[in-house]
């Protein structure tokens, strides 16, 4: 069978990493999730990441307490280089080869992202992480999934969450909420469906970057998605 993807951008936030502990780093949950990864890097689909910072520090509630933005966003921002270190840790243990490249530069600890070396290392079967969001404040690190993965040219970039796709309105509060297997970019925003924030979600409509929104969690999601072209989650498109 042909794989659905030749090259996919996985958008994983920073809560997904702090397993039931909810925050910090659960280097279990981190293990599980990349050794999915690893089987798919594996068999030859080229792998980016994004990482979010929210299990260490969340800007938005910062914010709330008084912290002024850029310098809760340029905290956050850094956060998420700590995660995209584990992942990357995760990984090479695993036998996958992989570079960590950074908005902010930190040569010491990674590489500054340079677009043409991003795709080269992809090319070279390595998984990239690409860490420290856009390297601005105000942009979220969807926004930054967005803005990468439309930069290296992915097929489909994969917001990776903690339920099994996309609903009319939210499953925790409404029981009778209904999944949605496939949308439009139209429908999503005539539905206010809450699947990215604007920025993100403009970058991916403009440049036609189909989104799968899945539960990460779920063992074999991944490779159900990429290696057995099953449709698993929601599809944007």
């Amino acid at each position: 069978m042909k794989r659905p993807y030749e090259r996919v951008l996985l958008k994983l936030s920073g809560e997904i990493l702090a397993g039931h502990q909810g925050f910090g780093l659960d280097l279990e949950a981190v293990a599980g999730i990349c050794e999915e990864i690893a089987e798919v890097a594996r068999s030859g689909v080229s792998v980016a990441m994004v990482v979010g910072g929210g299990n260490i520090l969340r800007g938005q509630q910062a914010v709330q307490k008084g912290m002024e933005r850029a310098q809760a966003d340029t905290m956050g921002m850094l956060a998420t280089v700590i995660n995209a270190l584990a992942l990357q840790d995760a990984l090479e243990r695993l036998g996958v080869s992989t570079r960590v490249q950074t908005a902010v530069e930190m040569r010491q600890v990674a590489e500054p992202f340079i677009r043409r070396r991003a795709i080269r290392h992809l090319e070279k079967g390595r998984v990239v992480i690409f860490a420290a969001g856009t390297g601005s404040p105000y942009f979220s690190t969807d926004t930054a999934a967005a803005l990468r993965a439309s930069e290296i040219g992915v097929e489909c970039l994969l917001k990776a969450t903690k339920v099994d796709g996309i609903y009319d309105r939210d499953p925790a509060l409404y029981p009778d909420a209904r999944r949605l297997p496939r949308v439009t970019y139209q429908e999503a925003l005539q539905m206010q469906l809450k699947i990215m924030d604007a920025a993100a979600f403009a970058l991916c409509q403009e440049n036609r970057i189909p989104i799968v929104v899945f539960d990460v969690l779920k063992q074999g999601n991944l490779r159900k998605l990429l290696l057995e072209g099953e449709q698993v989650g929601s599809l944007v498109e």
